[in-house]
């Protein structure tokens, strides 16, 4: 029999699905390219559903007799691989980002006599609005929690943003722009210490409870899928971080980030201009396995974050803190700076990568904010966090809002900076 190709993501599976592998039965066997993690992450969000979940859907369905791993979004690679007789296709890539997918497929059949076969979109249902139906419905917190260790597997950079509200966790989750052809997004949230404490107008010395955060974070959580990672300062002691993981990880969190300081936390950008002293290496380890011991699920990862630059120890101090903690079993390492550029992040990042391959590396460029996210991953960081941006962006627009409406003693000269009122409401699920 003739072999005819589909390649899909089938995350969301729905009977236009169906409809493509019906019509592709017609002309022999049907073999489906169903994308890996990594190749749906280079373009859009990360499917909801892991592949070894959608191969089983798929290879289930009638006239499917193989369901292989395709690694590319782009299809020709595939089709020179096992040159099928025909490629089945919707014809929603006629047009825009997925249309020079479609030029390179073509030129690839042509290359040894292969033939496409384009059927026509089922326009009664989308993938994608099927997926906003999804976001309101929500996510468990088991299935938010695991899904930032897809993502850090299934990406070279894993992009996080700073949210210190529900409304602007609302705007990262629904923020998607076309870049070059790909969907560009952030892949979760950053719960900051800095942030929540500044936007309740108290500093940023632990002053707020665990539970006051853990209830913004819930709020977070009402209305988002998106996974989240949070800072908790020094942690605290070893046995209140035990029960505030078993907090965190029961609310769907998927990482916690500890600074390995001790006593009155102080900001890291003050550095050494205030009093700050670095934990003793050892007790933090401690910590970290307390705080792993203390999980239920792997899925939840504890973060290191190391101060050594930050209190000005030098490179070789960061490195044998790193070892100690990778050693007690720590997920990831954050290395963090106060530096305008990241010359000393890349120095230990390259000392880092030469011993530890896999373990993940955490980049947070507020003061070396020119380094480009293409730059860190050249250099081994893999996941990288915005940490107070949305926050910062805020205060300077509500001031001057509130500044010229006491200068006008009206509102009409700060109307052309407000979003309107149905734009507002339009992103708040369930107004409608």
């Amino acid at each position: 029999m003739k072999k005819v190709y589909i390649g899909m993501s089938a995350d969301v599976f729905h009977h236009g699905h169906v409809n493509i592998i019906s019509e592709a039965r017609k002309y022999g066997e049907v073999i489906v390219g169903l994308l890996n993690d990594k190749a749906v992450a280079d373009h859009k969000r990360l499917p909801y559903l892991s592949w070894d979940n959608r191969k089983k859907i798929i290879e289930n369905i009638k006239g499917v007799t193989e369901v292989f791993e395709q690694f590319e979004w782009d299809y020709a690679p595939t089709i020179l691989k096992y040159k099928p007789d025909f490629m089945v296709h919707g014809t929603d890539w006629l047009e825009g980002p997925l249309a020079p997918y479609r030029d390179l497929a073509i030129k690839a059949l042509d290359s040894y006599g292969g033939k496409l076969i384009e059927i026509e979109y089922t326009k009664d249902v989308s993938s994608t609005q099927l997926s906003l139906k999804e976001k309101i419905i929500g996510t468990t917190p088991d299935i938010r929690k695991a899904t930032l260790k897809r993502i850090i597997n299934a990406k070279d950079m894993t992009r996080i943003m700073e949210a210190h509200n529900p409304l602007s966790a609302l705007i990262l989750e629904n923020l998607t722009i076309n870049h070059k052809g790909k969907f560009e997004q952030f892949d979760g949230f950053w719960s900051s210490s800095l942030t929540d404490s500044t936007s309740q107008g108290k500093p940023d010395i632990e002053a707020l409870e665990i539970n006051n955060r853990l209830n913004n974070i819930n709020n977070i959580f009402d209305v988002t899928t998106k996974p989240l990672i949070m800072d908790a300062d020094t942690g605290g002691k070893i046995e209140h971080f035990e029960l505030n993981v078993r907090s965190m990880e029961r609310l769907g969190i998927s990482a916690v980030i500890i600074e390995d300081k001790k006593g009155l936390k102080k900001n890291s950008l003050f550095g050494n201009d205030v009093k700050q002293e670095q934990e003793n290496k050892e007790y933090f380890a401690e910590k970290i396995k307390a705080g792993r011991a203390a999980r239920i699920s792997e899925n939840f990862m504890v973060i290191a974050r190391i101060e050594s630059l930050i209190l000005e120890k030098g490179i070789n101090d960061a490195m044998q803190r790193a070892n100690t903690y990778i050693d007690a079993g720590v997920d990831g390492i954050m290395i963090h700076s106060r530096k305008n550029t990241p010359d000393e992040i890349f120095e230990f990042s390259k000392k880092f990568r030469k011993n530890h391959k896999s373990i993940p590396l955490v980049s947070v460029p507020s003061t070396y904010n020119s380094v480009t996210e293409d730059e860190l991953a050249q250099n081994g960081f893999n996941l990288v966090i915005y940490a107070n941006q949305m926050l910062r962006a805020a205060y300077p627009a509500m001031y001057k809002v509130a500044e010229s409406i006491l200068k006008n003693r009206r509102s009409f000269e700060v109307d052309k900076d407000l979003i309107k009122i149905k734009k507002i409401l339009e992103l708040i699920p369930g107004t409608k």
